[in-house]
Protein backbone atom coordinates (compact mmCIF):
# COMPACT_ATOMS: atom_id res chain seq x y z
CA UNK A 1 0.00 0.00 0.00
CA UNK A 2 1.27 3.47 -0.89
CA UNK A 3 2.62 5.47 2.10
CA UNK A 4 0.00 8.17 1.45
CA UNK A 5 -2.50 5.96 3.30
CA UNK A 6 -0.80 6.98 6.56
CA UNK A 7 -2.34 10.44 6.09
CA UNK A 8 -5.89 9.08 5.78
CA UNK A 9 -8.37 9.69 8.58
CA UNK A 10 -10.09 7.12 10.77
CA UNK A 11 -8.20 4.03 9.66
CA UNK A 12 -7.19 1.36 12.13
CA UNK A 13 -4.57 -1.30 11.47
CA UNK A 14 -7.27 -3.88 10.61
CA UNK A 15 -8.73 -1.37 8.14
CA UNK A 16 -5.38 -0.97 6.39
CA UNK A 17 -5.03 -4.74 6.18
CA UNK A 18 -8.50 -4.96 4.63
CA UNK A 19 -7.64 -2.23 2.10
CA UNK A 20 -4.42 -4.11 1.26
CA UNK A 21 -6.52 -7.16 0.37
CA UNK A 22 -8.64 -4.94 -1.86
CA UNK A 23 -5.52 -3.56 -3.54
CA UNK A 24 -4.20 -7.08 -4.16
CA UNK A 25 -7.19 -7.71 -6.43
CA UNK A 26 -7.17 -4.41 -8.31
CA UNK A 27 -5.02 -5.54 -11.25
CA UNK A 28 -7.14 -8.53 -12.22
CA UNK A 29 -10.30 -6.50 -11.54
CA UNK A 30 -9.19 -3.87 -14.05
CA UNK A 31 -8.33 -6.53 -16.65
CA UNK A 32 -11.56 -8.52 -16.41
CA UNK A 33 -13.73 -5.40 -16.12
CA UNK A 34 -11.81 -3.78 -19.00
CA UNK A 35 -11.81 -0.60 -16.93
CA UNK A 36 -9.57 1.63 -14.83
CA UNK A 37 -9.89 0.98 -11.11
CA UNK A 38 -9.06 3.51 -8.38
CA UNK A 39 -9.05 3.13 -4.60
CA UNK A 40 -9.81 6.24 -2.52
CA UNK A 41 -9.56 6.96 1.21
CA UNK A 42 -10.74 9.94 3.23
CA UNK A 43 -7.99 12.52 3.80
CA UNK A 44 -10.14 15.10 5.55
CA UNK A 45 -13.79 16.03 5.85
CA UNK A 46 -13.65 17.71 2.43
CA UNK A 47 -10.94 15.78 0.56
CA UNK A 48 -10.04 12.24 -0.44
CA UNK A 49 -6.83 10.78 -1.84
CA UNK A 50 -6.09 8.00 -4.33
CA UNK A 51 -4.12 5.30 -2.50
CA UNK A 52 -4.05 2.63 -5.24
CA UNK A 53 -4.69 2.34 -8.97
CA UNK A 54 -4.86 -0.39 -11.62
CA UNK A 55 -4.79 0.02 -15.39
CA UNK A 56 -6.23 -2.69 -17.66
CA UNK A 57 -4.10 -4.83 -19.96
CA UNK A 58 -7.18 -5.85 -21.94
CA UNK A 59 -7.92 -2.35 -23.29
CA UNK A 60 -6.22 1.04 -23.49
CA UNK A 61 -6.34 2.70 -20.05
CA UNK A 62 -8.28 5.90 -19.48
CA UNK A 63 -5.52 7.10 -17.13
CA UNK A 64 -2.16 6.12 -18.66
CA UNK A 65 -0.16 7.83 -15.88
CA UNK A 66 -0.20 7.07 -12.17
CA UNK A 67 -2.74 9.03 -10.12
CA UNK A 68 -1.70 7.57 -6.77
CA UNK A 69 -1.23 10.31 -4.20
CA UNK A 70 -3.58 12.75 -5.96
CA UNK A 71 -6.00 14.52 -3.62
CA UNK A 72 -9.54 15.39 -4.78
CA UNK A 73 -12.22 17.67 -3.39
CA UNK A 74 -16.02 17.59 -3.33
CA UNK A 75 -16.09 19.56 -6.57
CA UNK A 76 -13.68 17.13 -8.26
CA UNK A 77 -15.31 13.85 -7.20
CA UNK A 78 -18.72 14.40 -5.57
CA UNK A 79 -19.74 10.72 -5.70
CA UNK A 80 -16.48 9.62 -4.07
CA UNK A 81 -16.80 12.08 -1.20
CA UNK A 82 -20.46 11.11 -0.72
CA UNK A 83 -19.57 7.42 -0.62
CA UNK A 84 -16.87 8.03 1.99
CA UNK A 85 -19.14 10.28 4.03
CA UNK A 86 -22.48 8.45 3.81
CA UNK A 87 -21.50 4.94 2.69
CA UNK A 88 -23.75 5.08 -0.38
CA UNK A 89 -22.81 3.90 -3.89
CA UNK A 90 -23.25 6.00 -6.99
CA UNK A 91 -23.00 6.02 -10.78
CA UNK A 92 -22.65 8.78 -13.33
CA UNK A 93 -21.54 9.47 -16.87
CA UNK A 94 -18.65 11.90 -17.13
CA UNK A 95 -15.84 13.00 -19.43
CA UNK A 96 -12.41 11.58 -18.62
CA UNK A 97 -9.25 13.68 -18.70
CA UNK A 98 -8.50 12.50 -22.24
CA UNK A 99 -11.92 13.63 -23.44
CA UNK A 100 -13.54 10.17 -23.65
CA UNK A 101 -17.03 9.65 -22.17
CA UNK A 102 -16.95 7.13 -19.33
CA UNK A 103 -19.28 5.51 -16.82
CA UNK A 104 -18.01 6.00 -13.28
CA UNK A 105 -19.23 3.56 -10.63
CA UNK A 106 -18.39 4.33 -7.00
CA UNK A 107 -18.62 1.57 -4.39
CA UNK A 108 -18.09 2.17 -0.66
CA UNK A 109 -15.78 -0.24 1.15
CA UNK A 110 -16.89 -1.29 4.64
CA UNK A 111 -14.88 -2.48 7.61
CA UNK A 112 -15.91 -5.57 9.55
CA UNK A 113 -17.92 -3.38 11.95
CA UNK A 114 -19.76 -1.51 9.17
CA UNK A 115 -17.70 1.70 8.95
CA UNK A 116 -16.90 3.17 5.54
CA UNK A 117 -13.12 3.03 5.15
CA UNK A 118 -12.67 3.56 1.42
CA UNK A 119 -14.27 3.80 -1.99
CA UNK A 120 -13.57 1.67 -5.04
CA UNK A 121 -14.12 3.50 -8.33
CA UNK A 122 -14.53 1.62 -11.62
CA UNK A 123 -14.32 3.83 -14.71
CA UNK A 124 -15.37 2.18 -17.97
CA UNK A 125 -15.17 3.58 -21.47
CA UNK A 126 -18.72 4.20 -22.71
CA UNK A 127 -18.18 1.97 -25.77
CA UNK A 128 -16.86 -0.87 -23.62
CA UNK A 129 -19.77 -0.41 -21.21
CA UNK A 130 -22.19 -0.89 -24.10
CA UNK A 131 -20.35 -4.09 -25.11
CA UNK A 132 -20.76 -5.42 -21.58
CA UNK A 133 -24.50 -4.68 -21.73
CA UNK A 134 -24.86 -6.66 -24.94
CA UNK A 135 -23.19 -9.76 -23.55
CA UNK A 136 -25.21 -12.61 -22.09
CA UNK A 137 -26.85 -12.32 -18.68
CA UNK A 138 -24.60 -15.11 -17.44
CA UNK A 139 -21.54 -12.96 -18.07
CA UNK A 140 -23.17 -9.83 -16.61
CA UNK A 141 -24.04 -11.69 -13.40
CA UNK A 142 -20.55 -13.15 -13.16
CA UNK A 143 -18.96 -9.73 -13.65
CA UNK A 144 -21.22 -8.26 -10.95
CA UNK A 145 -20.28 -11.01 -8.45
CA UNK A 146 -16.62 -10.67 -9.37
CA UNK A 147 -16.63 -6.90 -8.77
CA UNK A 148 -18.46 -7.39 -5.47
CA UNK A 149 -15.66 -9.73 -4.41
CA UNK A 150 -13.10 -7.09 -5.36
CA UNK A 151 -14.92 -4.46 -3.28
CA UNK A 152 -14.88 -6.79 -0.26
CA UNK A 153 -11.24 -7.79 -0.68
CA UNK A 154 -12.39 -11.36 -1.27
CA UNK A 155 -10.22 -12.11 -4.32
CA UNK A 156 -7.92 -14.31 -2.30
CA UNK A 157 -4.52 -15.16 -3.75
CA UNK A 158 -5.21 -12.76 -6.62
CA UNK A 159 -1.63 -11.46 -6.52
CA UNK A 160 -0.40 -14.71 -8.07
CA UNK A 161 -2.55 -14.11 -11.16
CA UNK A 162 -0.92 -12.72 -14.28
CA UNK A 163 -2.38 -10.11 -16.63
CA UNK A 164 -5.55 -10.86 -18.62
CA UNK A 165 -4.90 -9.48 -22.09
CA UNK A 166 -6.89 -8.38 -25.09
CA UNK A 167 -6.48 -11.74 -26.87
CA UNK A 168 -7.30 -13.94 -23.87
CA UNK A 169 -10.54 -15.86 -23.50
CA UNK A 170 -12.99 -15.94 -20.59
CA UNK A 171 -15.27 -18.78 -19.53
CA UNK A 172 -18.01 -18.62 -16.87
CA UNK A 173 -19.23 -21.69 -14.99
CA UNK A 174 -21.94 -22.16 -12.38
CA UNK A 175 -21.47 -23.73 -8.95
CA UNK A 176 -22.00 -27.21 -10.49
CA UNK A 177 -19.05 -26.56 -12.84
CA UNK A 178 -21.32 -26.26 -15.88
CA UNK A 179 -20.27 -23.82 -18.63
CA UNK A 180 -22.73 -20.93 -18.89
CA UNK A 181 -20.73 -18.49 -21.05
CA UNK A 182 -17.70 -18.41 -23.39
CA UNK A 183 -16.31 -15.29 -25.00
CA UNK A 184 -15.69 -15.37 -28.74
CA UNK A 185 -11.93 -15.64 -28.14
CA UNK A 186 -12.43 -18.51 -25.66
CA UNK A 187 -14.55 -20.35 -28.24
CA UNK A 188 -11.75 -19.96 -30.78
CA UNK A 189 -9.10 -21.15 -28.30
CA UNK A 190 -11.05 -24.29 -27.37
CA UNK A 191 -11.33 -25.14 -31.05
CA UNK A 192 -7.54 -25.50 -31.01
CA UNK A 193 -8.14 -28.31 -28.52
CA UNK A 194 -10.63 -30.03 -30.86
CA UNK A 195 -13.90 -28.78 -29.34
CA UNK A 196 -15.81 -27.50 -32.35
CA UNK A 197 -19.33 -27.69 -30.88
CA UNK A 198 -21.08 -25.21 -28.59
CA UNK A 199 -19.71 -25.88 -25.08
CA UNK A 200 -22.41 -23.99 -23.19
CA UNK A 201 -24.31 -26.32 -20.90
CA UNK A 202 -21.51 -28.90 -20.79
CA UNK A 203 -19.85 -29.88 -17.52
CA UNK A 204 -16.14 -29.23 -17.28
CA UNK A 205 -15.63 -32.91 -16.46
CA UNK A 206 -16.67 -33.78 -20.02
CA UNK A 207 -13.65 -31.90 -21.39
CA UNK A 208 -10.20 -33.43 -21.52
CA UNK A 209 -8.62 -30.30 -20.03
CA UNK A 210 -7.30 -29.09 -16.69
CA UNK A 211 -10.34 -26.86 -16.18
CA UNK A 212 -12.46 -29.16 -14.00
CA UNK A 213 -9.65 -29.85 -11.53
CA UNK A 214 -8.72 -26.17 -11.26
CA UNK A 215 -12.31 -24.99 -10.74
CA UNK A 216 -13.01 -27.72 -8.17
CA UNK A 217 -9.92 -26.67 -6.21
CA UNK A 218 -10.83 -22.99 -6.42
CA UNK A 219 -14.39 -23.58 -5.18
CA UNK A 220 -13.20 -25.87 -2.39
CA UNK A 221 -10.46 -23.57 -1.08
CA UNK A 222 -11.87 -20.17 -2.06
CA UNK A 223 -8.47 -19.29 -3.55
CA UNK A 224 -7.58 -18.15 -7.07
CA UNK A 225 -5.70 -20.77 -9.09
CA UNK A 226 -3.06 -20.52 -11.81
CA UNK A 227 -1.76 -23.32 -14.03
CA UNK A 228 0.72 -23.43 -16.91
CA UNK A 229 1.15 -26.53 -19.00
CA UNK A 230 0.89 -28.29 -22.34
CA UNK A 231 -2.32 -29.69 -23.82
CA UNK A 232 -2.79 -30.94 -27.37
CA UNK A 233 0.73 -29.79 -28.37
CA UNK A 234 -0.03 -26.21 -27.33
CA UNK A 235 1.09 -24.35 -24.22
CA UNK A 236 -1.68 -22.88 -22.07
CA UNK A 237 -1.97 -20.56 -19.08
CA UNK A 238 -5.22 -20.98 -17.16
CA UNK A 239 -6.30 -18.81 -14.25
CA UNK A 240 -9.40 -19.54 -12.21
CA UNK A 241 -11.25 -17.15 -9.91
CA UNK A 242 -13.94 -18.65 -7.65
CA UNK A 243 -17.15 -16.59 -7.66
CA UNK A 244 -19.22 -15.88 -4.56
CA UNK A 245 -22.56 -14.16 -4.25
CA UNK A 246 -23.47 -12.22 -1.14
CA UNK A 247 -27.24 -11.81 -1.33
CA UNK A 248 -29.19 -13.63 1.43
CA UNK A 249 -30.66 -17.02 0.45
CA UNK A 250 -34.17 -16.01 1.50
CA UNK A 251 -36.41 -13.58 -0.46
CA UNK A 252 -36.21 -9.92 0.56
CA UNK A 253 -37.08 -6.63 -1.13
CA UNK A 254 -34.32 -5.74 -3.57
CA UNK A 255 -33.12 -2.63 -1.74
CA UNK A 256 -32.99 -4.46 1.61
CA UNK A 257 -31.18 -7.45 0.10
CA UNK A 258 -28.65 -5.13 -1.52
CA UNK A 259 -27.88 -3.31 1.74
CA UNK A 260 -27.66 -6.58 3.68
CA UNK A 261 -25.42 -8.08 1.03
CA UNK A 262 -23.07 -5.14 1.25
CA UNK A 263 -22.81 -5.01 5.03
CA UNK A 264 -22.99 -8.65 6.10
CA UNK A 265 -21.14 -11.87 5.46
CA UNK A 266 -23.76 -13.85 3.52
CA UNK A 267 -21.69 -15.81 1.03
CA UNK A 268 -22.42 -18.79 -1.17
CA UNK A 269 -20.80 -20.38 -4.17
CA UNK A 270 -21.86 -18.92 -7.51
CA UNK A 271 -19.38 -20.49 -9.95
CA UNK A 272 -16.04 -19.53 -11.39
CA UNK A 273 -14.28 -17.45 -14.01
CA UNK A 274 -11.72 -19.25 -16.18
CA UNK A 275 -9.23 -16.99 -17.93
CA UNK A 276 -7.56 -18.78 -20.85
CA UNK A 277 -4.34 -17.71 -22.57
CA UNK A 278 -2.64 -19.53 -25.44
CA UNK A 279 1.07 -18.99 -24.79
CA UNK A 280 2.31 -21.26 -27.58
CA UNK A 281 3.71 -18.63 -29.94
CA UNK A 282 5.37 -16.70 -27.13
CA UNK A 283 7.00 -19.91 -25.86
CA UNK A 284 8.25 -20.81 -29.31
CA UNK A 285 9.70 -17.33 -29.78
CA UNK A 286 11.38 -17.57 -26.38
CA UNK A 287 12.86 -20.95 -27.29
CA UNK A 288 14.19 -19.49 -30.55
CA UNK A 289 15.70 -16.57 -28.62
CA UNK A 290 17.31 -19.00 -26.18
CA UNK A 291 18.89 -20.93 -29.06
CA UNK A 292 20.12 -17.69 -30.66
CA UNK A 293 21.52 -16.53 -27.31
CA UNK A 294 23.49 -19.77 -26.95
CA UNK A 295 24.86 -19.34 -30.47
CA UNK A 296 25.87 -15.75 -29.76
CA UNK A 297 27.55 -16.82 -26.52
CA UNK A 298 29.48 -19.46 -28.45
CA UNK A 299 30.64 -16.81 -30.94
CA UNK A 300 31.82 -14.59 -28.07
CA UNK A 301 33.65 -17.56 -26.57
CA UNK A 302 35.47 -18.25 -29.83
CA UNK A 303 36.35 -14.58 -30.35
CA UNK A 304 37.71 -14.44 -26.81
CA UNK A 305 39.87 -17.51 -27.46
CA UNK A 306 41.17 -16.05 -30.73
CA UNK A 307 42.04 -12.76 -29.02
CA UNK A 308 43.83 -14.60 -26.23
CA UNK A 309 45.86 -16.48 -28.85
CA UNK A 310 46.81 -13.17 -30.45
CA UNK A 311 47.80 -11.81 -27.02
CA UNK A 312 50.01 -14.85 -26.41
CA UNK A 313 51.77 -14.43 -29.77
CA UNK A 314 52.36 -10.70 -29.17
CA UNK A 315 53.76 -11.38 -25.70
CA UNK A 316 56.23 -13.89 -27.16
CA UNK A 317 57.20 -11.33 -29.77
CA UNK A 318 57.62 -8.63 -27.10
CA UNK A 319 60.09 -10.78 -25.17
CA UNK A 320 62.26 -11.09 -28.30
CA UNK A 321 62.30 -7.38 -29.07
CA UNK A 322 65.77 -5.83 -28.98
CA UNK A 323 64.60 -2.26 -28.42
CA UNK A 324 62.61 -0.97 -25.47
CA UNK A 325 60.41 1.14 -27.73
CA UNK A 326 59.28 -1.88 -29.78
CA UNK A 327 58.62 -3.94 -26.66
CA UNK A 328 56.54 -1.14 -25.14
CA UNK A 329 54.47 -0.76 -28.31
CA UNK A 330 53.70 -4.48 -28.33
CA UNK A 331 52.74 -4.46 -24.63
CA UNK A 332 50.33 -1.56 -25.25
CA UNK A 333 48.77 -3.53 -28.09
CA UNK A 334 48.47 -6.56 -25.80
CA UNK A 335 46.59 -4.54 -23.18
CA UNK A 336 44.23 -3.06 -25.76
CA UNK A 337 43.40 -6.47 -27.18
CA UNK A 338 43.00 -7.86 -23.67
CA UNK A 339 40.44 -5.15 -22.83
CA UNK A 340 38.26 -6.29 -25.73
CA UNK A 341 38.82 -9.96 -24.85
CA UNK A 342 37.51 -9.31 -21.33
CA UNK A 343 34.21 -8.07 -22.79
CA UNK A 344 33.84 -11.14 -25.01
CA UNK A 345 34.70 -13.41 -22.08
CA UNK A 346 32.00 -11.76 -20.01
CA UNK A 347 29.41 -12.04 -22.82
CA UNK A 348 30.26 -15.71 -23.37
CA UNK A 349 29.04 -16.51 -19.84
CA UNK A 350 26.40 -13.88 -19.10
CA UNK A 351 22.82 -14.56 -20.21
CA UNK A 352 21.66 -10.95 -20.06
CA UNK A 353 22.25 -8.10 -22.44
CA UNK A 354 23.62 -5.68 -19.81
CA UNK A 355 27.27 -5.75 -18.67
CA UNK A 356 28.50 -4.66 -15.26
CA UNK A 357 31.39 -2.34 -16.12
CA UNK A 358 32.61 -2.33 -12.51
CA UNK A 359 33.33 -6.02 -12.85
CA UNK A 360 35.00 -5.44 -16.24
CA UNK A 361 37.19 -2.68 -14.75
CA UNK A 362 38.20 -4.97 -11.90
CA UNK A 363 39.38 -7.60 -14.39
CA UNK A 364 41.37 -5.00 -16.31
CA UNK A 365 42.97 -3.76 -13.08
CA UNK A 366 43.98 -7.31 -12.20
CA UNK A 367 45.47 -7.86 -15.66
CA UNK A 368 47.47 -4.60 -15.54
CA UNK A 369 48.75 -5.38 -12.04
CA UNK A 370 50.03 -8.72 -13.31
CA UNK A 371 51.50 -7.55 -16.62
CA UNK A 372 52.17 -3.81 -16.71
CA UNK A 373 53.72 -3.18 -13.29
CA UNK A 374 57.43 -3.69 -12.79
CA UNK A 375 58.54 -6.34 -10.25
CA UNK A 376 58.68 -4.83 -6.77
CA UNK A 377 56.60 -1.80 -7.79
CA UNK A 378 54.16 -0.67 -5.12
CA UNK A 379 51.35 1.11 -6.91
CA UNK A 380 47.94 0.56 -5.31
CA UNK A 381 44.92 0.71 -7.61
CA UNK A 382 41.56 1.14 -5.82
CA UNK A 383 38.19 0.83 -7.54
CA UNK A 384 35.21 2.50 -5.89
CA UNK A 385 31.59 3.05 -6.83
CA UNK A 386 28.41 1.13 -7.58
CA UNK A 387 27.77 -1.55 -10.17
CA UNK A 388 26.81 0.13 -13.44
CA UNK A 389 25.15 -1.88 -16.21
CA UNK A 390 25.62 -0.89 -19.84
CA UNK A 391 24.86 -2.46 -23.18
CA UNK A 392 27.55 -4.34 -25.07
CA UNK A 393 28.66 -1.41 -27.25
CA UNK A 394 29.00 1.12 -24.44
CA UNK A 395 30.70 -1.45 -22.20
CA UNK A 396 33.29 -2.23 -24.89
CA UNK A 397 34.04 1.48 -25.39
CA UNK A 398 34.34 1.96 -21.62
CA UNK A 399 36.74 -0.96 -21.31
CA UNK A 400 39.02 0.48 -23.99
CA UNK A 401 38.85 3.99 -22.52
CA UNK A 402 39.56 2.74 -19.00
CA UNK A 403 42.48 0.62 -20.18
CA UNK A 404 44.08 3.56 -22.00
CA UNK A 405 43.64 5.98 -19.09
CA UNK A 406 44.99 3.52 -16.56
CA UNK A 407 48.03 2.76 -18.72
CA UNK A 408 48.52 6.49 -19.32
CA UNK A 409 48.58 7.14 -15.57
CA UNK A 410 51.14 4.37 -15.01
CA UNK A 411 53.37 5.43 -17.89
CA UNK A 412 53.41 9.20 -17.43
CA UNK A 413 52.52 9.60 -13.77
CA UNK A 414 54.73 6.86 -12.38
CA UNK A 415 57.43 6.42 -15.05
CA UNK A 416 55.96 3.17 -16.35
CA UNK A 417 55.71 1.64 -12.88
CA UNK A 418 59.14 2.63 -11.59
CA UNK A 419 57.74 4.92 -8.86
CA UNK A 420 55.42 3.96 -5.99
CA UNK A 421 52.02 5.59 -5.74
CA UNK A 422 48.25 5.36 -5.66
CA UNK A 423 45.57 5.38 -8.36
CA UNK A 424 41.94 5.72 -7.38
CA UNK A 425 39.13 4.90 -9.78
CA UNK A 426 35.69 6.34 -8.96
CA UNK A 427 32.46 5.32 -10.70
CA UNK A 428 29.12 7.09 -10.44
CA UNK A 429 25.74 6.93 -12.16
CA UNK A 430 23.60 9.97 -11.40
CA UNK A 431 20.50 10.86 -13.43
CA UNK A 432 21.54 8.34 -16.10
CA UNK A 433 24.91 10.06 -16.56
CA UNK A 434 27.89 7.76 -16.03
CA UNK A 435 31.10 9.33 -14.76
CA UNK A 436 34.51 7.66 -14.56
CA UNK A 437 37.22 9.50 -12.58
CA UNK A 438 40.81 8.24 -12.44
CA UNK A 439 42.86 10.15 -9.87
CA UNK A 440 46.59 9.55 -9.32
CA UNK A 441 49.24 11.11 -7.09
CA UNK A 442 52.00 10.78 -9.65
CA UNK A 443 53.81 13.37 -11.71
CA UNK A 444 51.49 16.14 -12.87
CA UNK A 445 50.89 17.34 -16.40
CA UNK A 446 53.39 19.78 -17.95
CA UNK A 447 52.42 23.43 -17.84
CA UNK A 448 52.15 23.58 -21.62
CA UNK A 449 50.02 20.38 -21.90
CA UNK A 450 47.06 20.57 -24.31
CA UNK A 451 44.66 17.68 -24.76
CA UNK A 452 43.75 18.93 -28.25
CA UNK A 453 47.39 18.93 -29.40
CA UNK A 454 48.67 15.77 -27.71
CA UNK A 455 50.59 13.21 -29.76
CA UNK A 456 49.72 10.34 -27.41
CA UNK A 457 48.00 7.56 -29.34
CA UNK A 458 46.25 6.35 -26.18
CA UNK A 459 44.74 9.76 -25.43
CA UNK A 460 43.69 10.18 -29.06
CA UNK A 461 41.89 6.82 -28.85
CA UNK A 462 40.14 7.96 -25.66
CA UNK A 463 39.02 11.25 -27.20
CA UNK A 464 37.64 9.55 -30.30
CA UNK A 465 35.73 6.88 -28.36
CA UNK A 466 34.26 9.34 -25.84
CA UNK A 467 33.29 11.97 -28.41
CA UNK A 468 32.06 9.82 -31.31
CA UNK A 469 30.82 6.60 -29.69
CA UNK A 470 29.85 7.46 -26.12
CA UNK A 471 28.66 10.99 -27.03
CA UNK A 472 30.28 12.28 -23.85
CA UNK A 473 33.04 14.53 -22.58
CA UNK A 474 36.65 13.86 -21.58
CA UNK A 475 38.93 16.09 -19.51
CA UNK A 476 42.45 15.68 -18.16
CA UNK A 477 43.84 18.18 -15.63
CA UNK A 478 46.13 18.63 -12.64
CA UNK A 479 44.63 18.49 -9.19
CA UNK A 480 46.69 18.69 -6.03
CA UNK A 481 49.78 16.51 -6.35
CA UNK A 482 48.55 14.48 -9.27
CA UNK A 483 46.28 14.25 -12.31
CA UNK A 484 42.56 13.66 -12.78
CA UNK A 485 41.15 11.99 -15.89
CA UNK A 486 37.36 12.33 -16.07
CA UNK A 487 34.93 10.83 -18.58
CA UNK A 488 31.18 11.50 -18.53
CA UNK A 489 28.56 10.21 -20.93
CA UNK A 490 24.79 9.55 -21.05
CA UNK A 491 23.74 6.01 -20.28
CA UNK A 492 21.98 4.45 -23.24
CA UNK A 493 18.45 3.28 -22.37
Amino acid sequence: MHPVIKNCQGLEETDRQHLQRVEDGLAITADVSRADVLLYCRQSARTAVIVAQAQPHSISPLHPVSLVGRAVSQDDEPLVLRALREGTPGRQQRIAEGGAPVIQEVHPIYSSDGRTIGALVIETNLIERERHRRRSRAFQRALFWFQQMAIRGDLRDAKQLGPFGEWDGIVVTDAQRRITYLSGIATHLYRHLGYLEDLRGKRLGELQTKDDELVATALRTGLCQRWEGEEQTRYWIRQVIPLWRYDPPWPLPAIVADRLGRRTNYRRRAGALILVHDDTEARHKQQELNVQRVRVQEVHHRVKNDLQNIVSVLRLQARRCRTEEARQQLEEAVNRIWSVAVIHDFLSHDKGQQINIREIFQRIVSQIEQVALKPGCRIRIDLRGPSIYLDEDQATDCALVFNELLLNALEHGFDGGERDGHIQVELSNIANTVTIRIVDNGRGLPDDFSLEQTNSLGLQIVQTLVRDDLKGTFSLYNEGEGVVAEVSFPKRQ
